[in-house]
């Protein structure tokens, strides 16, 4: 089973991860001694094995952790905060589960990207996660570069020590006014939301930020499609028979552009 652990704040730890650390046959974490310590914070004696699962054993361990699974032994696998699997290990061992049909549960419970979500402040009924941003300043503007478009919010974590440049390579690429919130240290003693346009916080990140980051990025306004734009597809409708004022009513609707406009564009590139 995966389990989510607090980010910062013990109280944030839920009775099932409590039961789960002292029962679980075996405990698979990416730091042992975080785990102990947070095993022992909790007032709860971890009675299993616990092995280590971070990157660099992940590929060993699983075949390991699955025999485990299929005698009957309940494995446990958590990471040092928030949500196994996101930004973390975990998603390798899952899937490999579920290749084998053993039985996999999850614990729910802090999760970085829903927290700062909740407390940016920006429309979120949509959203996506992209990670981490990319280190180099070339690869991040390409990335950037795909979200200028993007119509959901978007939460991606960085560095501190490259969050300045993260964002001024934003304001470069996605425009002064797009706006962002950029939570520090989630739960912690220390939690601070800093919410603006991207201008704005790019300024503010010069005088430096520490602990864990996590941006959530406003998304993309839609641009209503120039009418004459917009010709060709409903001459395309029209060619499969529907009628002109159907046409121009359906391509207007999909690309956020006036009914009226497109059909005058129509007929003066038809008089053209």
């Amino acid at each position: 089973m995966l389990a989510a652990t607090p980010m910062g704040e013990i109280g944030d730890a839920s009775q099932r991860l409590r039961d789960a650390l002292g029962s679980a046959d075996v405990v698979a974490a990416e730091d042992t001694r975080r785990t102990r310590a947070l095993a022992k914070a909790l007032g709860v004696e971890i009675t299993g094995r616990v092995v280590s699962f971070y990157d660099h054993v992940e590929a060993a361990r699983i075949p390991v952790l699955l025999d485990e699974i299929a005698e009957g032994r309940t494995v446990l696998l958590v990471t040092d905060a928030g949500m196994p699997s996101v930004s973390d290990p975990g998603y390798r061992m899952v899937a490999a589960c579920v290749e084998r049909g053993l039985p996999v549960t999850c614990l729910p419970g802090p999760s970085a990207v829903t927290t700062a979500l909740a407390l940016s402040g920006l429309p979120m009924e949509r959203f996506c996660f992209d990670g981490f941003a990319p280190r180099k300043s070339g690869q991040r503007k390409q990335w950037l570069g795909t979200l200028a478009a993007e119509p959901r919010a978007v939460v991606f974590f960085e560095a501190p020590h490259r969050l300045a440049a993260c964002l001024a390579d934003a304001v470069e690429v996605l425009g002064p006014s797009r706006r962002a919130a950029v939570c520090r240290e989630l739960t912690k003693t220390y939690e601070e939301v800093v919410r603006g346009t991207l201008a704005e916080l790019a300024d503010w990140a010069v005088e430096g930020a520490r602990g864990e980051i996590t941006v959530v990025l406003e998304g993309a306004q839609p641009v209503a499609a120039e009418p004459a734009d917009l010709v060709d597809r409903v001459e395309s409708l029209v060619a499969k028979g529907l009628r002109l004022k159907d046409a121009c009513a359906e391509v207007a609707a999909a690309n956020g552009a006036s009914r009226r406009e497109l059909y005058d564009a129509v007929l003066a590139a038809r008089s053209s």
